[in-house]
């Protein structure tokens, strides 16, 4: 039996979804047993004997951790993708604990009906959920380097107007990034010069060129390379002809 998180007690029937249905979810995702304390609130899986990814039972403590969070259980498997990471925040190490201040900081990640957080979702690509004390945000590593810098500032004190204009200045950048990447490899890939275009059969000689002096660097005492370099090629062929 491994241990894997300890939730709040009124996330435990969330966890365990209507009959069980929730429940048996996850254990199908993950390949496991899963055992529950209705008193503490302790959480343990008991692996099949055959666990398949070993990524699954890395992340299966960010899952139940996640639900116990406030996220649906639907969307916190989503973190078993090799590509959907966890990023968790506590508000009490940003305000303190006065519970006031954490209610303020809450209202002010969620904004008017719920503006704020839905507009960092939209622009990042990720899921948030905030849950007491706790801010929680999962997505893949794109995602979560928009939207964390967006999440800290807000903690931090930093104005709404400045914090969406910082998120949408990150996320231009990005996608100007990615176009490049595309943009370099497909110039990466082998295409006709602006010559080869113009001059028709340019390539097929330059080729031939090549493979002409590539062959004639053999070694006399290498008999090997030299039966090579006699070797014709496809395009190749030798015509006798009589004077």
């Amino acid at each position: 039996m491994e241990h894997l998180a300890r939730i709040p007690k009124d996330r435990i029937a969330v966890l365990i979804g209507k009959r069980g249905t929730t429940r048996k979810m996850i254990e199908n995702a993950c390949n496991g047993k899963l055992t529950i304390d209705s008193l503490s609130g302790e959480v343990n899986i008991i692996w099949n004997e055959q666990v398949g990814d070993p990524i699954v039972r890395m992340k299966m403590p960010d899952v139940i951790m996640s639900i116990g969070r406030g996220l649906a259980p639907k969307r916190a498997l989503q973190l078993i993708e090799d590509d959907i990471f966890l990023r968790m925040y506590d508000i009490r190490e940003w305000v303190g604990r006065q519970p006031n201040q954490i209610r303020r900081m809450r209202s002010r990640l969620i904004g008017t009906n719920g503006r704020i957080r839905s507009l960092i979702e939209e622009l990042s690509g990720c899921e948030i959920a905030i849950y007491g004390s706790s801010v929680l945000i999962i997505g893949d590593s794109e995602g979560l380097a928009v939207s964390a810098p967006a999440i800290e500032g807000i903690l931090r004190g930093s104005e709404h107007g400045t914090v969406l204009h910082g998120l949408e200045q990150d996320r231009k950048r990005q996608r100007i990034q990615s176009r490049s990447l595309e943009s370099f490899q497909d110039k990466s890939e082998e295409s006709p010069s602006g010559f080869d275009v113009l001059v028709p059969g340019l390539a097929d000689a330059r080729r031939k060129a090549e493979r002409k002096f590539t062959n004639s660097q053999v070694s006399l005492d290498n008999g090997e390379e030299i039966s090579d370099m006699l070797k014709l090629a496809e395009d190749e062929e030798i015509v006798y002809e009589e004077e």
